[in-house]
């Protein structure tokens, strides 16, 4: 005779799901916030040399200008995590984008660069708090077996506003002298997917149900499910949360004792065990990762500007380049599911500091195109992984807290990045720039393998609740157990 199956939690309920209209829609409207988001993150390397003509600035104001943007950034991760953990994941997401919406339209109309360094960091402040809680919020509704790959379709379309940025910079910057505005003002569009968002994104039911608000996370998954055609289980089949068969009793058990204290989200909880190594792990990913990610884009044009390019060939050719970032990651969506995300992570890594290097030894426009734009699409095949990771290792009630801050970090580290690579680029030179990011662009994959927990298809209650086995088989859902 079968076994009796164990009572579905809430988290299996969602996890058991059909791909829908529903996961659809919140696959849209939240890539739609990010693409632009990603538009006013990179629109800045676009019009930097512009600036520099314009207004006469040296390159270490461009620095600090981009060092107190990655400030306003460190600030949304940290206070965007805290919010979307104490408040909930929605309504602090909305709020993100009218920030970053109203810190796009000041960049519109500055007249100094004491002026923009404010408006970016404004701008800066609400898409990075945006961005956490996005990623943070998919990872919450989607099944496991195809919680990677939809997050990385919100990555790929995102990343079209790489492109969206450098080609508007390229079409009109070097033609007028206001290019720069509009190209800053992209980000304003944003604000159609946050009215997506408002309509179609419901808050998220692990949240609700980490707050004690479990008839509300009961009514949204019952609407869930009607969506995607599924019967609701009956009320003797279910318990609150866990990880099913992998102790559901026991997490649920624990999310309640969690409930009473649920308003007090504390940092403190991140460097206390069983949190402390998993953010240790996730704030070095970040950290090392999106420093080379970051001062390859930000800084590619200016360097190519300086190597002796004139304008309207650097804004090509880093426009070309970052075409490649899309199908980057498109790249990641038949990978992420299949194999451990570490072990993925460091070959993308490997792969990456060998373009790195090569690209900081060629200068000829064929070269810097040929490897620039497999750099870009290697970075973008990563970024996925990074971020799906990060949403994954930490128990719902401080997974924004967590997965925000260790993002927030890495800002904070590169508010001084941008100081750092002008430093070795004027000392050293322009080859000695690239082997840095090159080495950066290792660590995260050889830190995740050697100390993080494997997180490939399993339920998020489980991956919250499993030790680091770094020797662990794949076993990854499938359909005949979900269910």
């Amino acid at each position: 005779m079968a076994a009796p199956r164990a009572p579905l939690t809430l988290g299996d309920r969602l996890d058991r799901l059909p791909l829908s209209s529903f996961h659809r829609r919140l696959v849209f409207a939240l890539a739609g916030m990010i693409l632009f988001e990603w538009v006013e993150i990179n629109a800045f390397a676009f019009v930097a040399p512009t600036l520099r003509e314009q207004w006469g600035i040296p390159l270490s104001t461009v620095a600090l200008i981009a060092g107190v943007s990655q400030l306003g950034a460190f600030g949304g991760g940290v206070l965007g995590g805290y919010l979307a953990d104490r408040l909930g994941r929605r309504r602090t997401m909305l709020v993100s984008v009218a920030v970053y919406c109203a810190g796009s339209a000041l960049c519109v109309v500055v007249q100094a660069p004491w002026q923009l360094m404010a408006a970016r960091f404004v701008a800066h402040l609400g898409a990075q708090s945006m961005a956490v809680i996005a990623i943070v919020t998919l990872s919450e509704f989607v099944p496991a077996a195809a919680r990677g790959r939809l997050q990385t379709w919100k990555v790929a379309v995102g990343a079209l506003g790489i492109p969206i940025a450098a080609w508007t910079g390229y079409l009109v910057v070097p033609h007028w002298s206001w290019g720069w505005r509009l190209v800053l003002g992209l980000g304003l569009f944003g604000v159609v997917f946050a009215c997506l968002v408002h309509r179609w994104v419901p808050e998220s039911p692990r949240w609700l149900l980490s707050r004690g608000e479990g008839e509300q996370a009961e009514e949204i998954v019952r609407s869930i499910e009607r969506s995607c055609g599924v019967q609701t289980p009956a009320p003797d089949a279910t318990v609150g949360t866990g990880s099913g068969s992998h102790g559901a009793a026991s997490a649920d058990g624990a999310e309640r004792q969690n409930t009473s204290s649920a308003s007090r989200v504390r940092f403190a909880e991140l460097l206390a065990p069983p949190n402390r190594r998993r953010f240790a792990v996730v704030a070095t990913m970040w950290v090392a990762g999106l420093f080379a990610y970051s001062a390859f884009n930000t800084w590619t044009p200016t360097f190519l500007s300086e190597s002796g390019l004139d304008l309207d060939d650097t804004l090509l050719l880093s426009a070309c380049v970052a075409s490649a970032a899309p199908l980057g990651a498109v790249l990641a969506v038949p990978l992420i599911d299949r194999w451990d995300r570490r072990r993925t992570q460091l070959v993308l890594g490997c792969l990456t500091a060998v373009t790195l290097l090569l690209f900081g030894m060629v200068h000829s426009p064929v070269a810097v195109l040929v490897l620039g734009a497999l750099t870009s699409l290697l970075f973008q095949t990563s970024v996925p992984f990074l971020q799906v990771y990060s949403a994954e290792v930490f128990p719902t009630r401080v997974r924004a807290l967590g997965s925000g801050t260790s993002n927030a970090l890495s800002r904070i580290v590169n508010f001084g990045a941008p100081t750092l690579v002008a430093a070795v680029y004027s000392g050293i030179g322009y080859a000695a720039v690239f082997a840095m990011l090159g080495v950066l662009g290792l660590v995260g994959g050889c830190v995740a393998v050697l100390f993080g927990p494997r997180t490939t298809g399993v339920s998020l209650e489980a991956a919250a609740e499993t030790p680091h086995t770094p020797n662990a088989p794949e076993q990854n859902l499938k359909e005949d157990a979900l269910p």
